[in-house]
């Protein structure tokens, strides 16, 4: 009635007259809670004479019998969300609740009721409750003080934050407010297992050290309890100790800090020399960077002490010694606590440098041993690293600026050095080095080019090798003209002289590191441009001259592009520069090979093998995928119809002995159709809104192609080709009937005939395209894939296919080439497909049930763990199942699927738990080391399950797991080692 207007609120409260007025105060209670429940729904509808009287009555209610209470307060927590409560009230009710009411004493939901009123009030009439002054501070103390619950507490936090933060009187109750709140402090809560209130330990530390950082005011009470609380045995004490004390230096100053400096100091000192804990550590050189960044902070008058100055005296003082030991015993946690003072401002870095880069330089100097020098030059590259902070070096401050001959010699030293560990912490200064701007000379910045050359090509170790050509390619774009100038033509010297001399094409021979060393250089526009022509000219020169060594020399030069391809990308000048330079050049020379072996020539022939081929396909993508629609449209005029046409004008050296043909029958053109698989590289990486010339005519060729090729790489791209064009294709008519083309050319094609195989990759890899896109016809496509599992000859082929489904595909139809992939697709196939899967292995003959567990092992293993954890019990056993299969590719697929979840869903797994030790076990001894492995995994994950559950086969496991340690492949062994250890501590206590 209230609701609708045909009662009043004070209609209510005389209708309930017997009951508000009765002796009993149980009857009064009910009939105020029925007033407070109503008030509750329908305060917004209440006017300002109504609130008036209410507000008056349940005040008056405050000093009734104790039963009463708790309803009393509901009706005013509806009172204090009215926007029509006139002024005087709020404070009227808050005074009358400090006054009158024991809030511990209540229970812990009347409790929060108070707490809501204050917060109700302090967010609509924050004005009259600072009228109050400190009275309202102190009210709100003695209504928190000895609060337990953790709900409670979240909201008192709040208030007391809201107090500090818009500014509330404290008055003399500052210590008394913190005392109130620091009590809590450090948290010490676990919440109760299902817990529905959801309060983690780690909300109630957030809450209280908000507000215990919230005011400088907190300082002189809040330091000293820190100080003390470091000195815990606690390790959750000594975190939220020196968290808090991070937080609270964003807002400290000088003033707050000076007292206590020494005290935090010793300490920070302390526990970073003493502690075994890694997070105890980091938190504490968290904690003294926050101060040296306050202190730094801090404006100086002129009759201040400069705090940071002497603070850093202090470190500098502790430290200093400790870097001349010769033990080195504190070198490392002296080196941090500098390095975490210095890097808080460029004033501390000053300070810090000009004492210890000397004392570093002189003890390298001292030191011999190449260990030493190591860890010395590690310590070294820390401070300049920070100065990275401040980029340009300051001239009249810098000590790094006047040290610079000393740090260059130190540096380059490292570079000669024998020692790997020594050269690749060399390497990485020299990186920071060349980024400080204005730091090294001209003449010194030849001598880096000149040590990263002799690293990158003559170094024995690989590691070091491979750290300078990281370290060219990132100096190259600050200093392109000394890179191209010097290196450059160096590599190109080098890489001419070594094919002169028949060097072998090793990974790591000379020949093969210029290759490397060329594109990892190729980091800045005008480099790209001198080192692609080198890169090609190198290729040609290859193809020319037929040698044993020419197809591995083909593909070293095809990832060396590759990389400079990935490399090009973000800038998007170097990225068509690139393409229309490299990919014309690829087709030309491809095409001249291919001509030549259609004429019975035998040059060039290395180029048309699959391994170089497909070395060029990444180098074509890379090359394709970032280009603009523009650029990409302009491109793909070229190249279309240069494979359906045989239109060579736009290729450099464009003068063949005869006509290309790629898609023409005809045996002499077998060599033409192998460059196919350069056409899907580059049709299938462009982006989906360029329209590719001639596509429907393009897409008939492709599958023909696909259907009826005997040789099963061109098949293979063709279909593949055919399934990236398709799965970009937008949707409509044209899509439709190019599809049922498809499904009219696979269909007999797998019923009977000499290309059955070719028509099973191409159905693979068109239902793949659709699966991707969620395409109606997918669901009829997989079908068919279902119905093959049984099929005598093409059932394991099919099994195997379920992988290149459900992985992702290196070359054609992922994002990187703009496919269509909608997300989830892997669940939705799952859900589609699966228990279609489980009927036919349930259904099948025991000569093809392997087919089935092959099929669903390799879709479980692609799917999101969280998925699959959900579907467990229904797949168990048939996981299980497969682990008794002896294809090893079902067993290796099942184990690794079974390892995660032994983790995830230990409940679920230990019901089977006399199965899985017993398939695990078993499989130890596989022939195949990969099983080996696997099973050994699984082993040792299987000690993640409840200790209850596998004490009765600790015995058995151990005693099993003692002949896998004789294993004669070491790293079958090392898995032996670990999983045997943890079975060994099995029930072991603390464990």
């Amino acid at each position: 009635g209230v609701k609708d207007g045909s009662w009043t609120v004070l209609q209510l409260v005389e209708a309930l007259g017997s009951c508000l007025e009765n002796t009993d105060p149980r009857m009064r209670g009910r009939g105020i809670q029925l007033l407070s429940q109503v008030l509750l729904q329908c305060y917004s509808h209440l006017q300002e004479k109504e609130v008036l009287h209410l507000v008056l009555f349940y005040e008056n209610r405050l000093q009734d019998h104790h039963l009463v209470i708790p309803s009393v307060l509901q009706g005013l927590r509806a009172l204090s969300m009215c926007e029509v409560l006139s002024p005087g009230l709020a404070v009227s009710v808050l005074k009358t609740i400090f006054q009158e009411v024991h809030v511990q004493s209540l229970l812990q939901l009347d409790r929060h009721t108070v707490y809501s009123i204050i917060t109700n009030f302090m967010s609509t009439k924050q004005e009259e409750l600072k009228g109050l002054g400190a009275d309202f501070t102190f009210g709100f103390i003695q209504v928190m003080d000895g609060e337990k619950d953790p709900r409670n507490l979240l909201v008192a936090f709040q208030i007391v934050r809201d107090l500090i933060a818009k500014n509330y009187a404290l008055g003399p109750f500052v210590e008394e407010l913190f005392e109130v709140t620091s009590c809590y402090f450090p948290i010490d809560f676990t919440p109760p297992p299902n817990d529905p209130h959801g309060i983690q330990r780690e909300d109630l530390i957030l809450s209280l050290r908000a507000v215990l950082a919230s005011t400088t005011q907190f300082a002189e009470f809040l330091l000293p309890l820190l100080i003390e609380k470091l000195d815990s045995d606690l390790q959750s004490a000594k975190l939220d100790s020196l968290q808090t004390l991070t937080a609270c230096c964003a807002i400290y100053g000088q003033k707050e800090l000076q007292e206590f400096l020494p005290s935090l100091w010793s300490s920070l000192r302390r526990e970073v020399f003493q502690t075994a804990s890694e997070k105890v550590e980091a938190e504490c050189l968290a904690a003294l960077h926050a101060l040296s960044a306050c202190l730094s902070r801090s404006v100086l008058s002129s009759d201040t002490e400069d705090l940071l100055d002497s603070f850093l005296s202090n470190i500098l003082q502790d430290c200093r010694h400790h870097l001349c030991e010769p033990d080195m015993k504190l070198v490392w946690p002296s080196a941090k606590l500098l390095q975490a003072a210095a890097g808080a401002s460029l004033r501390a870095y000053h300070c810090v440098t000009h004492n210890v880069l000397p004392l570093l330089l002189e003890q390298y100097t001292k030191h011999p041993q190449s260990s030493q020098r190591r860890t010395i030059l590690e310590m070294l590259l820390g401070f300049l690293e920070l100065q990275q902070k401040w980029g340009h070096v300051e001239e009249d401050e810098s000590a790094l600026l006047s040290l610079q001959g000393p740090v260059c010699s130190v540096v380059f030293s490292a570079l000669t050095d024998p020692s790997v560990q020594l050269q690749l912490v060399g390497i990485r200064a020299l990186t920071v080095l060349g980024s400080l701007q204005g730091f090294l000379s001209p003449s010194d910045l030849e001598l880096v080019v000149d040590h990263l050359i002799r690293l990158a090509l003559c170094e024995e170790d690989s590691q070091s090798s491979e750290a300078a050509m990281e370290a060219a390619g990132s100096l190259a774009p600050i200093y392109p003209k000394v890179f191209s100038g010097r290196m450059v033509p160096r590599l190109e010297e080098e890489l001419q002289s070594e094919w002169e001399e028949e060097s072998s094409g090793e990974p790591h021979s000379p020949r093969q590191r210029c290759l490397q060393a060329l594109a990892a250089v190729s980091t800045h526009p005008s480099i790209v441009r001198e080192t692609v022509p080198v890169l090609l000219q190198h290729l040609r020169k290859v193809q020319k001259e037929s040698k044993a060594r020419s197809r591995q020399d083909m593909v070293s030069v095809c990832q060396s592009l590759h990389r400079v391809a990935l490399q090009c990308q973000q800038d998007e000048e170097s990225c068509w520069y690139f393409h229309q330079t490299v990919v014309p050049c690829l087709l030309a020379m491809a095409v001249q090979a291919a001509m030549q072996e259609s004429t019975h020539l035998l040059l060039g022939k290395a180029l048309l093998e699959e391994e170089v081929l497909a070395a060029m396909v990444p180098v074509i993508s890379a090359a394709t995928t970032h280009l603009s629609p523009e650029l990409a449209a302009q491109s793909v005029s070229h190249v279309v119809p240069l494979f359906l046409d045989g239109e060579v004008s736009f290729l450099p050296q464009n003068s063949f002995p005869c006509s290309f043909q790629p898609f023409e029958d005809g045996e002499c053109l077998e060599a033409q159709r192998r460059l196919v698989a350069l056409l899907m590289a580059f049709v299938c990486s462009l982006p989906r809104n360029v329209a590719i010339p001639q596509q429907e005519r393009l897409l008939r060729e492709l599958l023909a192609l696909s259907c009826s090729c005997n040789c099963p790489f061109t098949a293979t791209t063709a279909a593949k080709c055919f399934a990236g064009l398709v799965n970009k294709h937008p949707a409509g008519q044209q899509l439709d009937e190019i599809l049922q083309l498809a499904v009219n050319r696979m269909e007999p094609g797998l019923a009977q005939g000499p290309c059955r195989t070719q028509a099973l990759t191409l159905l693979l890899w068109v239902t793949k395209a659709l699966v991707l896109r969620y395409h109606p016809l997918s669901s009829r496509l997989t079908d068919k894939l279902l119905g093959l599992l049984g099929d005598a000859e093409l059932g394991a082929a099919t099994a195997d296919g379920f992988f290149l489904l459900m992985a992702e595909s290196p070359d054609v139809l992922h994002k990187g080439c703009h496919a269509d992939v909608r997300i989830m697709f892997r669940q939705r196939f799952f859900t589609d497909n699966v228990p279609k899967l489980v009927q036919g292995f349930h259904g099948a003959g025991p000569d093809v049930k392997a087919n089935y567990l092959k099929a669903l092992s390799h879709v479980l293993n692609h799917l999101p763990k969280p998925v699959l954890v959900t579907e467990l019990p229904t797949l168990l056993p048939l996981l299980l199942e497969a682990l008794s299969c002896s294809d090893r590719v079902v067993q290796l697929s099942t184990l690794s699927c079974l390892q995660p979840l032994l983790l995830e869903a230990p409940q679920i797994m230990s019901l089977h738990v006399n199965t899985l030790v017993t398939k695990f076990l078993s499989l130890t001894s596989s022939p195949t080391m990969a099983v080996r492995i696997a099973a050994l995994r699984c082993a040792h994950a299987l000690t993640s399950l409840p200790t209850t559950v596998l004490l009765p086969y600790k015995a058995r496991v151990i005693r099993a797991l003692a002949k896998p340690l004789d294993d004669k492949k070491r790293l079958v062994r090392k898995e032996a080692v670990a999983a045997r250890g943890e079975w060994f501590l099995l029930g072991s206590p603390g464990r």
